[in-house]
């Protein structure tokens, strides 16, 4: 095998151990504080330990991993301020980029995102299929926009607040189900002001609920 394909087939395991560790530590697989061990990695995900070393190098360059030793890492641990920053900030433009979104949205695609959010709220346990579905609804509407400066600051912002969810999980899918109907039905009934007010309630919601675990409620 040549130099190069050698090369390419690494590049390739690195982004496939990227994704994978990713997904876990974002789906509570891996919670905040957990130690992450690049052999055991290698040893779970059945590749060498050169592709998942240059996974975790990324991974703490994006805050996901914080340096523990020489050659291990841990899930980075938000904390409360960062978490309750993050929603503030999510908020204001996540409700503008529903506004922005609102004349181009695809109905049919909403109607489809509605029996999902339906479908999936009948199980109350958090699985990786809602973290999934979570993540396309809110994400929808910025990738709307075609502003790609919006996606990229909304998406590190979901991650900075989800990382503080797997530190202190709320288990409140019935609340967000509830939630997420209720900013699909405005959109399907094409009251943009409605949206965008049921966008920030839900985030609000779910800040509020952070704060009650906090307190010891």
């Amino acid at each position: 095998m040549s130099e190069y394909r050698v090369a390419e087939r690494e590049q390739n395991l690195a982004e496939l151990a990227y994704t994978q560790i990713r997904q876990m530590i974002l789906e509570k697989k891996l919670p905040g504080g957990t130690s992450v061990v690049e052999g055991r990695l290698a040893d779970h995900l059945e590749i060498s330990r050169t592709p998942v070393r240059e996974a975790l190098m990324r991974l703490a360059a994006e805050d996901l991993l914080v340096k523990q030793g020489s050659r291990s890492f841990a899930v980075r641990n938000v904390s409360a301020a960062e978490f309750f920053q993050g929603i503030h900030i999510r908020e204001i433009l996540e409700s503008e980029a529903i506004a922005l979104s609102f004349d181009r949205l695809d109905r049919g695609l909403l109607g489809s995102l509605r029996a999902e959010v339906v479908e999936l709220g009948e199980t109350p346990e958090q699985t990786a299929a809602q973290w999934q579905l979570d993540d396309r609804l809110h994400l929808l509407f910025p990738k709307t926009t075609g502003n790609g400066v919006m996606v990229r600051t909304i998406d590190s912002l979901r991650t900075l607040t989800r990382l503080c969810e797997v530190s202190y999980p709320l288990g409140r899918v019935p609340a967000s189900t509830v939630e997420h109907l209720a900013i699909l039905d405005a959109l399907l009934d094409s009251d943009a002001n409605a949206a965008r007010q049921a966008m920030v309630t839900h985030l609000r919601n779910v800040a509020a609920d952070c704060m009650e675990i906090l307190r010891g409620g």
